[in-house]
């Protein structure tokens, strides 16, 4: 089942999807809530509500889709340097020995830096002109729990999206634990959608692909990760509990543009794919006026 954020009048709803075709939740009796998936994670839909939403279906097309957990309990929580050829051409740009990482690298992001599929990645040249894309798997956490057991931990998955962790290179470099130069707004593309996790049993063996303006500039296979998503969850978990809603990136494959310099520019199309999910698609835009 794929489920989206998308706006509702002044306000946002949570949205069943099939194919090209969507149906706000909100427009059921009772579920004036639903402003996100989130709402749905924690008052699943029921049968009779899934029948009903069907018969209501519309065409997706024209419609914006916002984030699909519109503001996760905690920052995003990221993992870097998760695949061995990423961690190699990491190494080669920083100009230091590599190595493989013997335990998961976290990192998070801040909730502001959620922006939507279709959303603008803005381009800030005072902030940064290395501004770098990583496509991967996200994971929507849907059971709470802490020390979970890795052969317990996909049974806490909700389900799946994909994450564009927008970088600012020069900024992460200058601020060693990479936060800042993570966090700006617009630097956490996060959608289409969520897939729910009975759709994807397996997600140790998803194709995943980054391009820019039609370019493959990554390719790659969740079977590559160096720690699998279910280790990822134990391993955050031991002395932190995970809440419905929380966001984990699960990490990216070699391609990045650090170390080629073949970052992004204004006008810049990127999109990430993952199998079983489909395509996050964002073009780099003028930042924001500050206010």
């Amino acid at each position: 089942m794929k489920l989206a954020t998308v706006p509702h009048g002044t306000s946002s709803t949570a949205a069943l999807v099939q194919d090209d075709l969507f149906a706000p939740v909100r427009a059921l009796p009772g579920r004036d809530d639903a402003t996100d998936v989130a709402a749905l994670i924690h008052r699943p839909l029921d049968s009779a509500e899934l029948e009903l939403l069907r018969t209501r279906l519309e065409p997706i097309a024209g419609t914006s889709l916002l984030p699909p957990i519109l503001r996760p309990p905690k920052n995003l929580l990221c993992v870097g340097k998760n695949y061995v050829e990423h961690a190699r051409e990491g190494a080669r740009a920083e100009g230091v020995a590599f190595e493989v990482p013997d335990t998961p690298i976290w990192f998070s992001k801040a909730h502001t830096a959620l922006t939507g599929h279709d959303g603008t990645i803005p381009w800030d040249a005072d902030f940064t002109e290395e501004l770098d894309y990583e496509g991967e798997l996200a994971v929507v956490i849907g059971r709470a729990g802490r020390g979970i057991r890795r052969e317990d931990a996909l049974d806490h998955v909700f389900g799946y999206t994909i994450l564009n962790d927008i970088t600012a290179r020069n900024r992460q470099q200058r601020h060693k634990q990479w936060f800042v130069g993570k966090s700006a707004d617009g630097y956490a593309p996060l959608g289409p959608w969520v897939v729910t996790a009975d759709a994807i049993p397996n997600p140790q063996n998803l194709a995943i692909e980054t391009t820019v303006d039609g370019e493959i500039r990554q390719s790659d296979n969740t079977a590559n990760m160096i720690f699998d998503v279910a280790s990822l969850i134990a391993g955050i978990s031991e002395g932190m509990t995970l809440e419905p809603g929380d966001v984990i990136g699960t990490g990216t494959p070699p391609g990045v543009a650090w170390g080629t310099g073949r970052y992004l520019r204004p006008g810049s199309t990127v999109a990430v794919f993952v199998q079983g999910i489909g395509h996050l698609r964002n073009e780099v835009g003028a930042a924001a006026a500050s206010s």
